[in-house]
């Protein structure tokens, strides 16, 4: 699986609570946020097996069990696609997995499309379909990170503001060089580290910023790790500066060698011939998905 799938996939639990208020500013007043959420990402899978080639390994996908305020047993599903490029049959895709949620759970679902292409005019918002009097209209929600207002992100308290400004910024990097790039993450990263949330949130959110924009230059990646653990010490100084600097720096290290081992290990189960996908997927503790992306890899 790709690097920014697997960032995806990691910032949205992380930040599950922020990401629902960003998107529905009456979040407080709809979902019980005094239970936990329940991620449902193998149960997706199984929805569509892998030898359903074209629904594996080429987008984002998330459900998660919510529940609501209207009763102590209520419970919604939420399905989220994260969509990195232009396709015609996104809304389909959309639909087909509505309907096959709806038959296995029988619940509500409300689904969200976070689309993260450079396409100005890529805007999939329906899925619909008409035949001699039968006709079908399946809205979703999106969020089109292209079109979102940078002062708007700026001014706002919400923390997933701040993961919409890094793919921003990740979008802008095909047109911009290393040395502009370099001052625009260093200038997000200033106003993260003075957000007042806890310190492994910043860690994670850090993390996605690191590894999302990427800085081809060396040099220059160098500077922006030495530039933040600076940031890091003169922000943290009254909370313990050893700490601080080290909790952010090891969660992103953690990280990195995480994506690696996990890499390694399926290679290396892959190249042994004896074990299915499904059977290493188990063994490594990754989805199916990421099982295939590193076989087509090889």
């Amino acid at each position: 699986m790709k690097r920014n799938d697997i960032l995806w996939k990691s910032i949205l639990e992380d930040t599950f609570e922020d990401f629902l208020r960003f998107f529905f500013p009456e979040a407080d007043d709809v979902f019980d946020f005094s239970k936990d959420f329940e991620y449902l990402d193998k149960e997706l899978e199984q929805l569509f097996p892998p030898e359903d080639d074209h629904y594996t390994s080429k987008f984002v996908d998330k459900l998660v069990k919510v529940y609501t305020k209207e009763g102590q047993e209520e419970w919604i599903l939420v399905h989220i696609e994260v969509q990195g490029y232009t396709d015609p049959d996104f809304a389909d895709r959309m639909f087909t997995y509505y309907y096959r949620i709806w038959d296995k759970y029988r619940k509500r679902t409300t689904a969200l499309a976070i689309l993260t292409d450079d396409n100005e005019s890529y805007y999939p918002k329906c899925f619909e379909q008409s035949f001699l009097g039968t006709s079908l209209r399946f809205k979703f929600n999106t969020l089109k990170i292209l079109d979102q207002c940078d002062r708007k992100l700026a001014e706002s308290g919400n923390v997933f503001a701040h993961i919409v400004m890094t793919v921003k910024i990740a979008l802008k990097s095909k047109k911009l060089d290393d040395k502009d790039l370099f001052d625009l993450k260093i200038q997000l990263a200033r106003r993260l580290l003075k957000e007042k949330i806890s310190k492994a949130k910043i860690a994670k959110l850090m993390k996605f910023l690191k590894f999302y924009v990427v800085l081809k230059d060396p040099f220059l990646a160098a500077s922006y790790s030495e530039e933040v653990c600076n940031l890091t010490n003169k922000t943290y100084t009254t909370m313990g500066i050893d700490e601080a600097v080290l909790y952010i720096m090891k969660e992103e290290g953690k990280e990195e060698g995480r994506l690696e081992k996990d890499i390694t290990f399926t290679r290396n189960l892959l190249n042994a011939n004896r074990f299915s996908r499904e059977e290493i997927a188990e063994l490594v503790g990754v989805p199916v998905a990421f099982v295939e992306e590193v076989k087509a890899g090889m």
